[in-house]
């Protein structure tokens, strides 16, 4: 694209004229709400969250910001008026994100898109359109009652009303400035920046193609020194099936992950599924690099890793031993002992600890069993051993048989660690659908019963032929 096409949408900065007789032109013009032209963002303390907008982009969104009047602040710092996510982000995963019970008082939480469109305009832009809809449980009581308040809002307020009633005027404090590196802006990659410090008195330009970045969202991805492609950007690889067993041949951070893992299944046995993703994410991150971590600025550079988890990461790497190891609770052997039995999820194995069983035993003697939980006790070494990738083959090619005996145009798909190409799997996922969008409907229990029927004329079968 052309750069002059681009710029034409940011029109140059009048001239002030500084003749004395025409004192009037002496003054920088004045915007219709009050705000000076360069500084339109002035009313605006924002936060901007990087998860799938990508660091780069998050980078440049919080410069330009700053560079109009307006302050970059943490999501739960008082006053901020403005918290950015991405296009698909919800509330809840933005909340979670940012480790915050509620939205903080005052916020606005909007799509990029809504910046995209203050620098096109070169305004603040209202953010009807833009804002992400927030439940009533995420809204602390003051903003419950603000709420209220603005359903009763006439239809035909005009837009500096809303804007008044939504953004609270900023306390005055000194804009902060977004952590940039001393290397010109085309050259950010998508990691966090070196040092955290701008030089005083020097400030990077933002070329046409970061502005065209900013405004349409791609963010063009440069060549590494070795001529190797620089990290697809963040949220294009973040789904597990997309990533080839392959790509993770070679652990080089064993040393460290086999810890993590325990701490990971320790938080999982005891219910506390945001703390364990946490660390699978970690985990599989660091099986994922490239070569050992040697350092807490090389471990905090990796997407995935946060400041806490980097620092457990350099005590490994420094003492070899992980000290929060020493203080898990006596219930995780024994929790993850019944959690492994087929049909028994976290709170059952919960459940049953606290009614004092300690082992298999005991579950088999005095706990009360589903059906499915009596299978799982029954074979429970056998439902633990993971079977051949040929096995799981023969899974997957026995149930397309019994489905397409039903409608020859089923499609059936072995998924998750099967797809993913692992020498082994500890079960199989079949995916049955159909590419009218309609015919796969009502199958399933079909399918059950068919295949049951087949397991069981098989048992006969062989209970007919003499034994080999």
């Amino acid at each position: 694209m052309d750069p002059r096409g681009i710029l034409k949408a940011f029109p140059k900065r009048r001239k002030i004229h500084t003749n004395p007789s025409s004192k009037a032109l002496a003054k920088i013009p004045k915007r219709e709400d009050g705000e000076e032209a360069g500084e339109w963002l002035s009313s605006v303390r924002a936060h901007v969250v990087p998860t799938g907008i990508g660091r780069a982009r998050a980078e440049l969104f919080e410069k330009q910001i700053v560079q109009h009047g307006g302050q970059i602040c943490p999501a739960q710092a008082p006053g901020v008026t403005h918290i950015v996510v991405d296009e698909g982000m919800d509330c809840e995963r933005a909340l979670r994100l940012l480790r915050l019970p509620w939205l903080p008082p005052g916020a606005q939480l909007v799509k990029s898109a809504w910046l995209s469109s203050c620098l096109q305009e070169r305004s603040l832009v209202d953010t009807a359109g833009f804002s992400i809809f927030i439940p009533k449980r995420y809204l602390d009581q003051a903003q419950l009652s603000k709420a209220d308040q603005d359903s009763s809002t006439p239809p035909g307020a005009s837009e500096a009303q809303l804007r008044t009633a939504l953004s609270p005027s900023p306390p005055p404090t000194r804009p902060v400035s977004p952590s940039w590196r001393a290397e010109e802006v085309t050259s950010l990659q998508a990691q966090p920046g070196s040092g955290g410090e701008t030089s005083d008195g020097e400030e990077t330009q933002v070329s046409a193609a970061d502005l065209e970045a900013l405004i349409s969202g791609r963010y063009p991805t440069p060549l590494e020194g070795d001529g190797e492609p620089s990290p697809a950007p963040e949220g294009l690889d973040k789904w597990v099936c997309a990533q080839p067993s392959s790509q993770k041949a070679t652990n080089h951070n064993h040393h460290i992950t086999e810890k993590l893992e325990v701490l990971a299944k320790a938080y999982t046995v005891q219910g506390d599924k945001w703390r364990a993703l946490g660390y699978a994410k970690a985990i599989n991150a660091l099986k994922s690099f490239h070569k050992p971590v040697t350092s807490y600025q090389e471990a905090f550079s990796i997407p995935g890793i946060g400041k806490r988890m980097a620092e457990k990461i350099v005590e490994i790497l420094e003492s070899g031993h992980l000290r929060k190891l020493d203080h898990i609770s006596e219930s995780v052997p024994v929790l993850e002992l019944f959690s492994n039995i087929w049909g028994a999820g976290t709170k059952t194995a919960q459940m049953w600890y606290h009614q004092g069983f300690r082992s298999l035993e005991d579950i088999r003697n005095q706990a009360s069993l589903t059906t499915q939980q009596a299978i799982g006790l029954k074979h429970y070494d056998d439902f633990l051993d993971r079977m051949p990738r040929e096995e799981a083959a023969e899974i997957e090619q026995t149930v397309r048989e019994a489905a397409q005996a039903f409608n020859p145009g089923l499609l059936c798909v072995a998924c998750g660690s099967y797809r993913r190409g692992k020498a082994t799997c500890g079960d199989v996922d079949v995916l049955v659908t159909h590419p009218d969008g309609r015919s796969h409907q009502g199958i399933f229990s079909r399918l059950l019963d068919s295949l049951r029927q087949r397991e069981k004329d098989t048992d006969l079968e062989r209970a007919r032929s003499p034994s080999k």
